[in-house]
């Protein structure tokens, strides 16, 4: 059985920055959809903070039920909690890792501001140029490792999905509120038959269409 993600590593991080400091724990959803935004969840958590709620994990992990049940236990246990996103216009226009960074600054603006550190899932950096002179220390994997991580995760990945099943509404011949923009067959299909839309990654290569050609 597949071990749960704990606070192990974050704790040993704020112990070596002291303590009354605090953590920002990032991670992304969305960046591989074809259509819709890009989301960033931003959990904080200090030395006090307890255990995480039973349950969290990775939110490509964890059923869509688990998670929905999930979100509001992680705001209520996180010293802060927020989302922030960039819209796929802002994706066009600056690529994805620009993007990235716009709603991961969005995501802490909405929790107060800067942290003390930063722990950031993945391997690559794309967050330094957006918080110069703050701390970032990456982990590959941190989601599976690290219980901040993923419960950002959980938060990003529900409020990405419910503003994809309210854009649906507009635009249900893509089945977004099945397949949340990524590149399912019936989302395909629809790219060949009617195009793209308005909210898609007009930038990007997307199949089904004649730019894939």
């Amino acid at each position: 059985m597949t071990s749960m993600p704990t606070l192990r590593r974050e704790r040993a991080i704020l112990r070596s920055m002291g303590p009354s400091a605090t953590l920002a724990a990032i991670d992304e959803v969305g960046r591989g959809a074809l259509a819709g935004p890009v989301a960033v969840g931003v959990v904080v958590i200090d030395l006090q903070t307890p255990t995480a709620p039973r349950g969290v994990r990775d939110s490509k992990a964890c059923p869509e039920t688990e998670r929905r049940e999930l979100a509001p236990r992680i705001r209520s246990w996180a010293r802060h909690c927020g989302v922030g996103m960039a819209s796929s216009r802002e994706i066009d226009a600056v690529g994805i890792i620009g993007a990235l960074a716009l709603a991961a600054v969005r995501a802490l603006n909405s929790v107060g501001g800067r942290p003390d550190v930063v722990l950031l899932d993945g391997s690559h950096n794309w967050l330094r140029r957006a918080c110069p002179g703050v701390p970032i220390e990456t982990l590959v994997s941190g989601d599976a490792q690290c219980a901040a991580i993923a419960a950002a995760s959980i938060v990003a990945k529900v409020a990405r999905d419910d503003l994809m099943v309210e854009l649906h509404g507009d635009h249900p011949d893509y089945g977004w509120a099945g397949n949340k923009g990524y590149a399912s067959p019936d989302h395909i299909a629809a790219l060949a038959e009617r195009g793209p839309s308005p909210l898609h990654r007009l930038s990007w290569r997307l199949p089904g269409t004649q730019a894939t050609a």
